[in-house]
């Protein structure tokens, strides 16, 4: 049940990161919760573990790092398309 969880939160912070920005993720829903994962991790490491959890998440840290990556995800991809 933690797993279930855990691709449910990883893909709503996905997409919550992308609405932000007002990028979509590449991949559609396995992007977002690819992106909701990594951007945990990245979040994770840059602020550390704070804020409200769920699924495992801490979800502001979470969030920002969801956004940093889809951030630097979009420049690579623009800068390939030149």
């Amino acid at each position: 049940m933690a797993l279930i969880w855990q691709l449910i939160v990883g893909g709503v912070l996905g997409a919550l990161a992308g609405a932000i920005l007002g990028k979509d993720v590449p991949g559609g829903i396995i992007g977002n919760i690819v992106a909701g994962f990594i951007g945990a991790w990245i979040g994770a490491k840059l602020f550390g573990a704070w804020g409200p959890a769920v699924g495992g998440f801490y979800l502001l840290p979470a969030l920002v790092g969801a956004v940093i990556l889809i951030f630097i995800v979009s420049l690579v991809l623009r800068n390939m398309k030149k």
